[in-house]
């Protein structure tokens, strides 16, 4: 099970304290995300296909350009994904 656990549970962290350009790959997960998975950043719009924290695999229509998304996410895959330039926030 994913989320807060063990000491992030007594200190949660609600703003992002690094950020990594996302490779966007359908066998490799995002760095650093084998514990907790991490927000993403859409800088050029367009589908995001991703697999959630939970292992679950979900595509995002139509996402604007510049828009976070407040998801916990291990993976954006590159079928299904048309936006580029995305930052992946811890």
């Amino acid at each position: 099970m994913r989320g807060l656990q063990g000491n992030f549970q007594a200190q949660p962290r609600v703003f992002a304290h690094d950020a990594v350009v996302v490779t966007k790959s359908d066998t490799v997960d995002i760095p650093n995300t084998s514990e907790r998975g991490c927000c993403l950043y859409i800088g050029d719009s367009g589908d995001v296909k991703v697999k959630m924290e939970g292992g679950t695999e979900v595509t995002f229509k139509n996402v604007p350009t510049g828009t976070f998304l407040p998801i916990l996410v291990t993976r954006v895959f590159s079928t299904g994904t048309t936006a580029a330039q995305m930052l992946a926030l811890y």
